[in-house]
């Protein structure tokens, strides 16, 4: 799964019709920043529903009635 969505991320940014040039390192993590909240928030997954993982997620725990996430437990 990781190596899928590194392949995402080496397509839609790295080497995209949008991608650079980035002048520093600095701007490369910061595009890097960006897609990841894009791709957490926006971009639709088809494993998912074609919904975004965020809201996927948001529903799944109001499904089940808590609000309890995996980040963060003790």
């Amino acid at each position: 799964m990781a190596e899928t969505v590194n392949g995402y991320y080496k397509t839609e940014l790295v080497r995209g019709p949008n991608h650079g040039p980035w002048k520093t390192i600095e701007d490369l993590k910061l595009a890097t920043l960006g897609w990841v909240h894009w791709h957490n928030t926006e971009h639709l997954h088809s494993y998912l529903d074609h919904v975004p993982s965020l809201e996927y997620e948001n529903t799944y725990y109001t499904a089940i009635g808590t609000t309890d996430v995996m980040v963060g437990n003790k």
